[in-house]
């Protein structure tokens, strides 16, 4: 059975739960009242049984809608947790108690910025202290799985596909410029990655935890919805008119997305990805989709479910959920303005030229020809 059939099955067992015992309520309710006592008689005692009220039945959350009809996903969401993607070794789909407890301590120990183990390299590499991170990263999600893919059901990513000769090549392209970077010797500020070149980072889907900025402003007009998310300068505006797909030879760096309603769900679809390193985990852009579901489940909390199909990187497609929790709205959200590295590819570009020039100014020993 499926993550969202199983799912089902529990909503409809929770529904009965609270309806029959409410059609009991009224039932009660709705009986003929006690007869008068005759003129002249005593009142009879109140029984004692009947002092307590009535417990009220739990009432039913009512999914709000926006004055054209449209379910209401509007407001500032934050999607930070400790929860991983993949689940580890060992842990089963959910943890409770004590288990639980620890479960987060030890990914928060993980994922804290504050720790000075592991020598200057790897402190260095931490960057930030926690004073600059989102603290809300460190909790598991409420539910206490173990990860945030649910299926398949072992909560972990499907085995990968062999790629192609080409793909290969590319792969290998990116990684020795990646190298070239991490060294100081960047040859042209093109083979720089797209973060450093603050062009897009994590505001390309799917909507992953990262450090900080996890927050996603949602906005709604007849026809339209807009995802803005707080990492980097992004907008993701969704029609939803039923219009198709872009051509196929039309890319983007956040791909071309259309949506419509499923009842109380946004789902929309997203391809048409630039073959530049834009799509998730190197996946194929020719052949990756991704499928996004925004479904309300309180006032403060929408479920971000997501689906990502590629035959030619994974042997099946695969699904995770990531709670997005509505923030105070007193907590503002402001502009991401990404320009440091805009301005240091100057810098970079010029520290390499003077490195090739003098090599006691590399950053990495030469390494030793045998």
């Amino acid at each position: 059975m499926s993550h969202r059939s199983r799912f089902s099955a529990i909503l409809a067992a929770f529904a009965a739960a609270v309806v029959i015992p409410s059609a009991f309520v009224l039932a009660q309710s709705a009986s003929p009242a006690a007869p008068k006592p005759a003129p002249g008689a005593s009142k009879p005692a109140p029984a004692a049984a009947k002092a307590a009220p009535a417990a009220k039945a739990t009432r039913a959350w009512v999914a709000k809608k926006t004055p054209w009809g449209d379910p209401d996903l509007q407001g500032v969401w934050n999607d930070a947790t400790s929860t991983p993607l993949q689940r580890p070794a060992g842990k089963g789909e959910t943890v409770s108690g004590n288990e639980a407890n620890l479960f987060e301590e030890q990914l928060a120990n993980d994922l804290s910025r504050d720790r000075r183990d592991g020598g200057p390299e790897v402190d260095v590499n931490r960057a930030y202290n926690e004073h600059w991170m989102d603290a809300r990263r460190l909790k598991i999600t409420n539910d206490r799985r173990t990860s945030l893919i649910v299926d398949p059901p072992d909560g972990r990513l499907p085995p990968t596909v062999p790629i192609s000769a080409e793909r290969q090549k590319i792969r290998a392209e990116r990684q020795a410029a990646g190298a070239r970077f991490q060294a100081g010797m960047p040859n042209i500020a093109t083979e720089m990655s797209l973060p450093i070149r603050c062009i897009i980072r994590t505001d390309s889907p799917p909507y992953l935890p990262t450090i900080y900025n996890n927050d996603f402003q949602i906005f709604q007009s007849p026809g339209f919805v807009v995802i803005g998310p707080e990492m980097i300068h992004s907008a993701r505006i969704i029609p939803l008119d039923g219009r198709p797909h872009l051509g196929p030879n039309l890319k983007q760096w956040l791909g071309d997305t259309r949506g419509h309603f499923e009842g109380n769900t946004l789902v929309i679809e997203t391809t048409n990805f630039r073959n530049d390193d834009t799509v998730y985990q190197g996946a194929n852009p020719e052949t990756y989709k991704i499928t996004e579901r925004f479904t309300r489940v309180a006032d403060d909390s929408i479920n971000y479910e997501f689906t990502i199909e590629d035959p030619t990187t994974w042997t099946k497609p695969w699904t995770a959920v990531v709670p997005w929790n509505k923030i105070d709205p007193k907590e503002q959200m402001y502009e991401y303005m990404c320009h440091e590295d805009n301005f240091d590819i100057v810098h970079l570009l010029t520290g390499a030229r003077a490195r090739e020039k003098n090599p006691s100014l590399n950053l990495t020993k030469p390494q030793t020809q045998r």
